[in-house]
């Protein structure tokens, strides 16, 4: 059974850490300097477990962005990552923002179309890696 929780920083961070770590740093290479940033601690966490155990993160920033969603390999694609993303968005338009914003590696623009993004901007590259500007409106 899936069960996703917010939490702060303190709660989320081991867990956080390890599946960040995992995905950006060992799977795509990004530089770990890179992947750990200063906005963590003003952020709104997200953590999915199965069977207890952690198996994918994102964060939600005071202004409205949404970042970091990392889904380990072996639970891709089976609805970790878009429940996450759905309780983000629910306490993004809880707490009254008017829209949500976020980063999207390219291969993944589909999936957050899917969820009725719309991508703003040109292609750019973060890391390394082709992303793509995408926003929700919050109604």
């Amino acid at each position: 059974m899936l069960e996703v929780r917010l939490l702060d920083w303190n709660a989320a961070q081991a867990e956080a850490k390890r599946i960040r770590f995992t995905v950006f740093v060992e799977e795509q290479r990004v530089p770990a300097d890179l992947e750990m940033d200063e906005h963590d601690a003003h952020c709104l966490h997200a953590l999915a477990f199965a069977g207890g155990l952690a198996i994918a993160t994102g964060r939600l920033l005071p202004d409205g962005h949404i970042g970091r969603m990392a889904v380990l390999k072996e639970w891709r694609g089976q609805g970790a990552g878009r429940a996450m993303l759905r309780r983000l968005i629910d306490a993004a338009r809880a707490r009254g923002d008017r829209e949500v914003v976020l980063s999207a590696q390219v291969h993944a623009v589909g999936f957050y179309r899917a969820e009725g993004f719309e991508t703003k901007g040109p292609v750019y590259e973060e890391a390394g890696i082709p992303h793509q500007e995408m926003r929700l409106a919050l109604r």
